[in-house]
């Protein structure tokens, strides 16, 4: 249960900071993004391993583990997450959501095949509720947010509401969308490997190393000509954003290598998913001028609500609690591998 906690309080994180993200890509770079995000982390990371006593937990890794630390900083921070920020700097972070969700898919199979996580008929429905829930959201409305010139029609005037409506490029934000899942989808089994006998003070320190490996390969990218120059030409707005963003990914990621200690990836990475509400209710907040947005909010939240707590409920903990049926039992308490 509280490991379901942790993977609901990352994805309320995640929706807030993919806001703040498609801020700051609107005047800013996707290096520049990066540049002032993925450090962040390391003082951050070093702050949550010394308040929890993983410090020392640091040098108790093996050689393998290590390796597949510094894999999961590499592929996550940089290459998720510069693949995740162009496909929301071109469709935006409402469009973009769905596409990167399916790194769900690739989680989810790879946990099953290679780490034998079951599948129970909870896990089941609360998969597929949590899908179900945020892809409901993003049916498009007959006129987006801050469409200009609305009073034209009354008066005669052309009335300016806001900024003019925002026009997605769709093939690179789902090209990148994809790639971004197929990254987003494979780092949860590395932590899952690390963390899953260790306790939540060596998620801590695996969380640290991760952001440190991936700080060493942005540094080494930052030596490419003009890339330095380009990052610090950064205009003050967009960096604002950035850093905000930067502060609060790290964050999410704490609460994800907590989750990922406590339960299973077929638990987190479905529960992960509510982000997609949390995104689309801080966009429409923050940058109503600037995404696409969909109806049936209210009924893809429940949804979404609903297929989380199946998600999070032990089998035999409904059997203990309710009275129910013998077949409904059996059926509750089969499991595919």
């Amino acid at each position: 249960m509280l490991g379901a906690t942790f993977a609901a309080l990352s994805a309320a994180f995640f929706g807030l900071n993919n806001a703040m993200t498609r801020r700051g890509v609107l005047t800013g770079s996707v290096a520049q993004a990066l540049a002032i995000g993925v450090p962040i982390g390391i003082p951050m990371f070093f702050l949550f391993a010394l308040a929890g006593g993983g410090l020392g937990a640091i040098t108790g890794f093996s050689r393998q583990a290590l390796m597949a630390i510094a894999a999961t900083g590499v592929v996550h921070f940089i290459c998720g997450r510069y693949c995740n920020y162009r496909s929301v700097k071109a469709i935006g972070a409402n469009l973009s959501g769905p596409v990167v969700q399916l790194s769900l898919i690739v989680s989810l199979f790879i946990a099953i095949t290679v780490l034998r996580e079951g599948l129970t008929p909870l896990r089941v429905i609360g998969i597929a509720l949590v899908i179900l829930g945020p892809a409901l959201m993003h049916q498009r409305d007959p006129a987006p947010s801050g469409d200009i010139g609305a009073g034209a029609a009354a008066g005669g005037r052309s009335v300016a509401a806001g900024p003019p409506p925002f026009r997605p490029h769709y093939t690179e934000g789902y090209v990148f969308g994809l790639l971004a899942a197929a990254c987003y989808g494979v780092t949860p089994i590395l932590i899952r490997i690390v963390v899953e006998h260790g306790s939540l003070a060596e998620s801590m320190a695996a969380g640290l190393l991760s952001y440190c490996a991936a700080t060493a390969v942005l540094a080494l990218l930052m030596m490419w000509p003009g890339q330095l120059r380009h990052v610090l030409s950064i205009d003050p707005v967009p960096a604002k954003w950035f850093f905000a963003s930067g502060v609060l990914v790290t964050v999410c990621q704490m609460f994800l290598y907590l989750a990922l200690a406590l339960a299973p990836v077929s638990v987190v990475m479905p529960i992960l998913q509510i982000h997609l509400v949390f995104r689309y209710v801080i966009a429409r907040l923050i940058n109503p001028h600037h995404e696409m947005f969909g109806g049936m909010m209210i009924v893809a939240t429940a949804i979404s609500v609903i297929g989380a707590a199946a998600l999070s409920l032990d089998p035999e903990f409904v059997i203990k609690n309710v009275t129910l049926p013998e077949p409904i039992v059996a059926l509750l308490r089969w499991r595919l591998l």
